[in-house]
């Protein structure tokens, strides 16, 4: 009997042997995001994907919300460094910016639960100014690299034009998630619009 009651206790206590509990709570978390969106999961959810005790998580997470917003920091970090990735080799700031938008679609493809996580929470600390380096600053920067030569471009606001590109190219990432237009509607492939209004917000590149 004496051991039949250590075993709960036993397994309690597995979180404190993960060889490392918090990257284990966070990959099952951005799994289950990608599967179910960033409000479908619960910590006890991510907990046993991780293979610990439901109270595991809250070792190293207050919340589900704080494990949201590591996964939304995670997504902008690594989102950045595939932007600055695709341009790094553009001849010029246009080239740049056509590359960005492939790979921005292909962020949101290849990794849904990041993306999901960084537009759906934004906790007070990542609220206001986008820190340099940032990829709301890359695309503002390249934008504005574009600007005083580009025709009909002449005192635009960069920041604006920025704003309106990044919301024509989530906006085409997510109607693409959720399969509208339908693929057999005989719709153009999603890199091919964003490229068609890019073109248009900006004019001839």
């Amino acid at each position: 009997m004496a051991q039949a009651k250590r075993i709960p206790d036993l397994a309690a206590r597995r979180g404190y042997h993960h060889g490392n509990l918090r990257e284990a709570l966070l990959e099952g978390a951005r799994q289950l995001v990608a599967e179910r969106g960033p409000q479908g999961f619960t910590l006890s959810e991510a907990a046993r994907r991780a293979g610990v005790s439901p109270s595991a998580p809250y070792r190293h997470f207050k919340d589900r919300e704080e494990v949201l917003a590591e996964l939304g920091r995670r997504g902008f970090a690594l989102f950045a460094q595939r932007l600055q990735a695709a341009a790094g080799g553009a001849r010029d700031a246009a080239e740049a910016l056509r590359r960005m938008g492939p790979a921005y679609l292909a962020f949101a493809r290849e990794e849904p639960g990041y993306y999901a996580a960084m537009f759906s929470f934004q906790p007070e600390e990542m609220a206001g100014e986008p820190e340099k380096g940032s990829p709301f600053e890359a695309l503002t920067g390249t934008i504005g690299a574009l600007l005083p030569g580009g025709a009909g471009l002449a005192g635009r606001n960069p920041r604006l034009v920025a704003m309106q590109v990044w919301a024509l190219s989530h906006g085409v990432a997510m109607l693409e998630r959720v399969g509208m237009p339908a693929p057999e509607s005989g719709a153009p492939p999603a890199e091919a619009v964003l490229e068609k209004g890019v073109t248009a917000l900006l004019g001839r590149m």
